[in-house]
């Protein structure tokens, strides 16, 4: 029961003066007005965009990987910026916390435990993934999510590698950003750590809006789940492997599978 209770409502954090608090939410609006906050407000949009089509949801489909170009060579280009964008995102959440005097090794980014965290984040993925793409299917089936296509991008000898590090990139973005970054930073600006995951996780869900209701609640319980275990482990390496397993499959799998299996809008 005690193990339960420190998972269920963990300790209370300290609270920084009132001075650094203040500075924290100034950064936290500049990071987010420029990264994934932005993401959510243009994916709320999305959705109400859709919502106001003479057609359901369930009729209407989005793509997350598009062609950037129509020549081949500076389309790859054009994917492979759209990769170090995300990594940017991932490192300006780093750096502001060493700054802080945190180092990575402080939210669980160290090799330390390779094994561990590979084990771990093989078994996170396999944990949201199959239940993920069961939700997916049933709140597709219920026309209130849109038919979301992983991929569009042409048959092309590059696409596999594109597409590994476009999921390699997100992965790293969202779980630097959304978990390692965000719930510090909203411990010390004194939330509970349940509040810092519920927050997390509605900011996960929030950029996710565009695929549907679906895609915003499947995402707001992935991050309660991946939010939960970094708090309760401070492993992050974990949660990005398992998030660039799950995108990986997506993206390359939804490719490979385009046209040739009946069960997939």
């Amino acid at each position: 029961m005690v193990k339960l209770r420190a998972w269920l409502v963990p300790e209370p954090p300290r609270v920084g003066d009132p001075g650094e608090r203040r500075v924290v939410w100034v950064e936290l609006a500049i990071v987010f007005a420029v990264t994934l906050g932005l993401s959510g407000l243009s994916s709320l949009v999305s959705l109400l965009d859709a919502l106001l089509r003479p057609v359901s949801l369930g009729q209407q489909t989005v793509a997350i990987n598009v062609s950037q170009a129509d020549v081949g060579v500076l389309d790859l280009l054009k994917q492979l910026l759209g990769v170090v964008r995300l990594v940017a995102w991932g490192a300006l959440g780093l750096y502001l916390l060493y700054r802080a005097g945190m180092k990575p090794r402080s939210v669980g980014l160290d090799g330390e435990k390779k094994g561990r965290d590979a084990l771990g984040g093989v078994g996170l993925a396999l944990l949201i993934g199959v239940p993920g793409l069961g939700f997916y299917l049933v709140s597709h089936a219920l026309g209130i999510n849109l038919a979301v296509a992983p991929s569009t991008i042409g048959d092309t000898w590059w696409r596999p590698g594109a597409l590994t590090l476009l999921a390699a990139g997100n992965a790293w973005a969202e779980e630097v950003l959304v978990v390692g970054y965000f719930i510090t930073r909203l411990r010390q600006l004194g939330l509970r750590e349940n509040s810092s995951l519920l927050s997390a996780a509605v900011l996960r869900g929030s950029y996710h809006l565009y695929q549907g209701f679906g895609g915003f609640v499947g995402n707001v319980v992935m991050g309660l789940v991946f939010g939960r275990v970094w708090q309760r482990t401070n492993r992050l390496w974990p949660l990005v492997i398992a998030h660039t397993l799950l995108d990986f499959v997506a993206f390359v799998g939804y490719s490979l599978l385009r046209g040739k299996v009946s069960w997939l809008p």
